[in-house]
């Protein structure tokens, strides 16, 4: 979502006529930073950037500005601890950065807007979007499930989704640009709820039937799922739409019902499992993710060993894994029987051992397939190849031409590694190289 919003900052300043963007800072009037207030110890982490970054500039007048969630926890805050800052604005208000800019041009300092405004910042975006092969669009913000870790219910706001018409013109105006492959994103996206133009309530699962129905759109992702808001629509979409891609981020966050309780995630273990077993019916090849927190205060040894069993058990394809981490004011901040630090590094070494096993299994399982890979760009660690993923969320290096960046080719799978999988091309592009 943050990558998104500096996206669409971009483009919004861009078009103005006044800021056009630029790859070196040294080369920058205005220096935004869109910061992210979920993991602890990111407002430390926010000034020692920054001042790093305003070191590094000499002395040169340039206007620095902090945006989203840090900003919208800490507001006028961030100039008591970094004077030199211009502008601060919350995640709902970017949209307002050229009026903001105007301000401070004018002569006004330290502006803060974290006020929540009436006006929607879609509404004000621009129309028309810039995008390559992949490209993401927000059709759900705000988080209603106030989990006892979690600050996103302060930070984004309540739950709330963008209208059905609005969000299909945007997907239109970037299929019209050569975008392929769209990543529908929400803090909670499978609790999407929206009307279209005639009326008709929209869940999450008729808006990917929507969008699938869009020329030029041939692969469809969504990000992130809560296990409270799945239903049967949504797990029946993955075998009714082919361009709904086979992979599913679901956190669950621990395998532990005692431990879900007192992280107040509003479901359990089973609830879960009936969940995986519903996907993998409708869809056998899918591929699951999910999130684990390690170390939640009271977790004990046996609620721990409870999640080591859990992802033996599910075998996840992917999974993101941290210790937990204290957020001031939410529930959990204020709970009992702590878990030392040094416990929590040790769990989280052990969870994350068991999850690459599980990774790496499934990587060189693979093998031997023929996949269909959207090109995404040249490869970072392979030079003279190109590099894309699977339906299924797994890169891909393989030999190429530069020139099928953005389309769909067929790759054979040849080689499964930790975090990534080696192939080669079948189509009439693999023949012509051999011939080269």
């Amino acid at each position: 979502m943050n990558t998104y919003d500096s996206v669409r900052m971009a483009e919004l300043l861009n078009g103005t006529g006044i800021y056009e963007s630029v790859d070196d800072p040294a080369h920058a009037d205005l220096i935004i930073f869109n910061t992210c207030h979920i993991r602890e110890k990111a407002e430390d982490k926010l000034f020692s950037e920054l001042g790093r970054m305003r070191k590094s500039l000499k002395g040169r007048d340039v206007r620095f500005a902090v945006g989203g969630c840090v900003a919208q926890a800490e507001g006028y805050q961030i100039f008591r601890r970094a004077p030199f800052v211009d502008l601060v604005f919350g995640p709902q208000n970017y949209h307002r950065l050229p009026r903001l800019l105007q301000r401070l041009e004018a002569g006004e300092s330290r502006i803060c807007d974290d006020a929540e405004h009436a006006e929607s910042k879609f509404e004000a975006l621009p129309d028309t979007r810039t995008g390559g092969p992949i490209a993401s669009v927000a059709v759900q913000e705000g988080c209603d499930k106030f989990c006892a870790f979690c600050v996103v219910p302060f930070t984004r706001g309540r739950e709330w989704s963008r209208p059905v018409d609005e969000i299909l013109a945007e997907v239109t105006e970037l299929a019209r640009g050569g975008t392929r492959e769209i990543h529908l994103l929400g803090q909670n996206v499978n609790a999407y709820k929206a009307m279209d133009g005639d009326g008709v309530d929209h869940d999450l699962a008729l808006l990917i039937r929507q969008v699938a129905l869009i020329d030029g759109i041939d692969r469809i992702r969504f990000v992130t799922s809560h296990p409270v808001d799945m239903n049967e629509d949504l797990v029946e979409v993955f075998g009714d739409v082919p361009e709904l891609c086979a992979y599913l981020h679901l956190p669950i966050q621990s395998g532990s019902n005692r431990v879900l309780d007192g992280m107040e995630r509003g479901h359990d273990v089973d609830a879960y499992r009936h969940w995986v077993k519903r996907l993998r019916e409708t869809s056998p090849d899918i591929a699951l993710a999910s999130d684990f927190i390690v170390g939640f205060p009271g977790e004990d040894e046996a609620a721990f060993e409870e999640t080591l069993a859990f992802v033996e058990e599910i075998g996840f394809d992917h999974a993101y894994s941290f210790k937990y981490s204290s957020r001031p004011g939410t529930p959990a901040a204020e709970m009992e029987h702590a878990v030392e630090e040094s416990v929590k590094t040790e769990r989280l070494a052990r969870l994350q051992a068991v999850l690459n096993r599980h990774q790496e299994m499934k990587n060189k399982a693979q093998v031997g397939k023929i996949e269909s890979v959207l090109v995404e760009g040249v490869s970072r660690r392979h030079s003279g190849e190109i590099m894309g993923r699977t339906s299924g969320m797994r890169t891909v290096n393989f030999a190429g031409s530069e020139s099928l960046i953005g389309k769909i080719v067929s790759v054979q799978l040849t080689e499964g590694r930790a975090n990534s999988l080696r192939g080669c091309l079948i189509d009439e592009e693999c023949d012509r190289l051999d011939a080269e």
